[in-house]
């Protein structure tokens, strides 16, 4: 039974944009403020296809934390951290990839994907092929059972269940497991221990999960028991062993409306970006530039906003009001696109005004940004240390 807990990391492989922004940093603003949130620079992973420039990431790494508070993540409620500074992520990856199938790394489909869209790369690397591994151990050190993904994602997770049920069959055996769950229903009244067994029964032999669930609220409500006998009888209700490392659920999170500058996804990779801290000039310059309909080669020409990117970002960006005014005016000609562009520009400069502000403010105190990630590695090790003692005890390793 533990405490619920998101984690979510990305890798420093550049300049964050207004797609990272929309897609994921926004998702991360409403957690912080609903559950205990641990975020994370994943610069080993950058490692994996960016092992030919490592000199890029100490510094990307930095600038993508600033990045993060000045969007609004809040390090009093959040705990940011740096994968590299915690060594137990490595630790637990080597222990895990003891266990690993082959064939699981193999099936996990970004793993060819990733290989045919990047084939200036070679990655035909251990490193590479035992990625998804290290995203395991990143997300089990902590327990974290809640892992914000998109649906694109969501086989990672998949393969981490995987990999959690796997390492609790193999090595959650207890010696006097069943001594020791009789030993904790003791603890509970007379009364509370006897309604265990009724639900538990009744979750196996019938497979009510209303029991089951009934059964860990019960659990939960018992002060008198620990950490660890929660778990066995945790574990006990479900008909298995004590519960070392979780599995995480996905927190499925929506793809992101946030489009590009030629209307395709918003990427570095189509280079049609506009960065989270780019300049006024360059964003208005890159928004007057965009393509528009191609029906609308002359200004008094009628165009189709469905058939121009702009009108995506005016989906995003504008009111309803704004919208109407740009469907009338380019279908009938009445505006050009260079009016039509000048509210977006507009709102972006909205947009950017307080993360611009809040990036100054860390960008002029360096020291303040290293110290937050400094505190915050503090804690993730702490976390992870707590998981380690147990992962070491129940494979036997790591005794004084």
């Amino acid at each position: 039974m533990f405490v619920d807990r998101v984690l979510s990391g990305m890798r420093p492989t550049g300049n964050l944009h207004l797609g990272h922004y929309h897609g994921v940093l926004k998702n991360w603003l409403a957690l912080q403020q609903k559950y205990e949130c641990l975020f994370f620079v994943a610069d080993w992973h950058a490692l994996t296809t960016h092992y030919d420039s490592p000199e890029i990431i100490e510094q990307n790494s930095w600038n993508m934390v600033i990045d993060w508070l000045a969007a609004g993540v809040d390090p009093t409620q959040t705990t940011l951290f740096i994968q590299s500074k915690v060594p137990a992520h490595a630790e637990l990856y080597l222990l895990l990839s003891m266990i690993t199938p082959l064939g699981w790394l193999e099936r996990v489909p970004t793993y060819k994907d990733q290989q045919e869209k990047l084939v200036a790369k070679d990655l035909s690397t251990y490193g590479f092929l035992g990625y998804p591994l290290l995203q395991s151990a990143d997300i089990l050190v902590y327990r974290a059972n809640l892992v914000p993904v998109g649906e694109d994602q969501a086989p990672h997770l998949e393969f981490t269940r995987e990999v959690s049920r796997r390492f609790n069959h193999i090595f959650g055996k207890e010696p006097d497991f069943e001594k020791r769950v009789t030993q904790a229903i003791k603890k509970m009244s007379s009364e509370k221990g006897k309604l265990y067994g009724e639900l538990r029964n009744r979750y196996q032999e019938k497979g009510d999960e209303n029991a089951l669930t009934e059964a860990r609220l019960l659990l939960e409500e018992q002060q008198n028991l620990g950490m660890d006998d929660r778990e066995r009888l945790s574990g006990h209700l479900e008909g298995r062993s004590k519960v070392i490392l979780p599995e995480p659920q996905t927190l499925l999170t929506k793809a992101s409306k946030m489009p590009g500058l030629d209307g395709q996804k918003m990427s570095k990779s189509y280079g049609n970006t506009i960065g989270l801290r780019e300049d006024a000039d360059s964003i208005a310059r890159k928004i007057r530039t965009m393509p528009t309909d191609p029906a609308r080669i002359r200004r008094n020409d009628p165009g189709n906003p469905e058939k121009c990117p702009v009108w995506q970002f005016h989906q995003l960006y504008s009111s309803e009001d704004t919208r109407k005014w740009v469907w009338q005016g380019c279908t009938t000609a009445e505006i050009g696109c260079l009016e039509c562009k000048q509210p977006i520009i507009q709102s972006i400069r909205e947009e950017q005004a307080p993360i611009l502000e809040r990036a100054k403010m860390y960008e002029e105190d360096p020291a303040q940004v290293k110290k937050i990630v400094a505190e915050g590695c503090k804690k993730a090790n702490q976390l992870a240390e707590e998981t380690m003692r147990d992962v070491r005890a129940a494979l036997g390793i790591g005794y004084p």
